[in-house]
């Protein structure tokens, strides 16, 4: 079991690898070795997400989410298969833990008594300021 948080672990079956050549730096071994890796995971039909987890990460996932619900994680900054193959796993554990972080609900507050008067003595100096700009010049 792959751990990501206390509460939560991932079963290395849930996760699908799949091996592909990667462009970029490498020269001779970029043309003959798949080392770049595409890490599929079914995010809708894991059974050790709680649904709450779920619709976060579905909601941070983007455009690496298809429409049936499975996250594909494309990792080829290093030019070795093992290498890419963490980045992929350790990427995918980060975005399920920033998904696993409940958001804190906003509670409504009202403005403060000094608030409310500090702006609307704002508001008459602003306006005070602006009549006197009317006012037709003194021909005398």
């Amino acid at each position: 079991m792959i751990r990501v948080t206390p509460s939560i672990s991932l079963d290395p079956s849930e996760l699908d690898e799949e091996f592909i050549r990667a462009s970029g730096p490498g020269g001779q071994n970029v043309n003959k070795v798949s080392t770049a890796v595409q890490l599929r995971f079914n995010a809708r039909l894991s059974p050790n997400l709680p649904f709450a987890v779920k619709v976060r990460l579905e909601a941070l996932a983007g455009h690496r989410l298809t429409k049936e619900g499975v996250i594909i994680i494309e990792a080829s900054r290093f030019r070795s298969q093992t290498r890419n193959r963490a980045d992929a796993l350790e990427r995918l554990i980060e975005l399920i833990k920033e998904a696993a972080i409940q958001p804190i609900k906003r509670r409504a507050t009202k403005p403060t008594f000094g608030s409310k008067q500090r702006r609307l003595e704002g508001k008459k100096k602003r306006s005070g300021t602006k009549a006197l700009r009317n006012g037709k010049p003194d021909l005398e």
